[in-house]
């Protein structure tokens, strides 16, 4: 049984531009059903505006100016392509310094950034118009107003920054990488609810199963065991409300 990966070996040996080859959707990675499962989600999430606005009742009025912010965004972008047209603010966030740097490129729009139009063309189709996808990519790149780093073991995972409340919060593929056992998933979890303020929505997706991760060890969903093999056997997408104070 291999040990698990720590964040400093994260840190030192994780490298985005490979990650990133995973995300060429039609490309006939593991990623194509990844994606093809978690976008249609997103595109049903928050095109529907169930995440946007108060209970996710239709006849609820939206948040004014709603916030969204993504922890363990990694080098991606994928997680907010629909988010974008409800949510004009958004954070984004990741725990190591070369995956903060490839998010800036691509907003940036910096020569060697990845391409994510594969990915952006198919989000708009699914939204019902694939030939609006630069029109989508102007949208996220002026909603998304910083790039954070964040560690989800940290009672405030944005620390030393403090912001206000998020009306919505997003983690992709993250807390089953940043967590070693279910006790520290858990606790990751009470972190980063602690970012949303009370009517907002949690909105989690990432694989079920996994127990090798891009040639990182990461949580095994199912039995807290970690086998040296890159699989999933599942995928999960949730959305879940914060009940308000009463």
């Amino acid at each position: 049984m291999a040990a698990f990966t720590g964040g400093e070996v994260y840190k030192a040996e994780f490298e985005p531009t490979a990650y990133l080859e995973y995300f060429k959707i039609g490309g006939g990675t593991l990623g194509d059903e990844f994606l093809t499962f978690v976008l249609k989600h997103y595109c049903k999430t928050f095109t529907s505006g169930h995440a946007a606005w108060g209970r996710g009742d239709d006849h609820l009025e939206p948040f004014f100016n709603p916030n969204l912010t993504d922890i363990g965004s990694g080098p991606t972008i994928y997680q907010l392509l629909s988010a974008c047209e409800s949510f004009k603010e958004i954070i984004a966030s990741d725990y190591i310094d070369q995956n903060c740097q490839e998010l800036l490129k691509w907003l940036k729009n910096e020569p060697g950034a990845f391409d994510w139009t594969p990915v952006v063309q198919h989000v708009r189709e699914l939204e019902g118009d694939r030939n609006k996808w630069a029109e989508k990519e102007r949208n996220l790149r002026g909603a998304i107003k910083h790039v954070l780093k964040c560690d989800v073991h940290e009672s405030n995972p944005l620390d030393p920054v403090v912001l206000p409340p998020a009306d919505c919060l997003v983690s992709s593929l993250c807390l089953e990488a940043a967590c070693k056992d279910q006790s520290s998933y858990r606790a990751a979890l009470r972190n980063i609810s602690s970012l949303l303020k009370p009517g907002g929505h949690l909105v989690l997706s990432g694989d079920l199963g996994t127990s090798f991760y891009v040639e990182f060890d990461v949580l095994s969903r199912d039995d807290d065991t970690m086998q040296e093999i890159c699989h999933f056997s599942g995928m999960y997408f949730i959305v879940a409300h914060k009940e308000k104070a009463i």
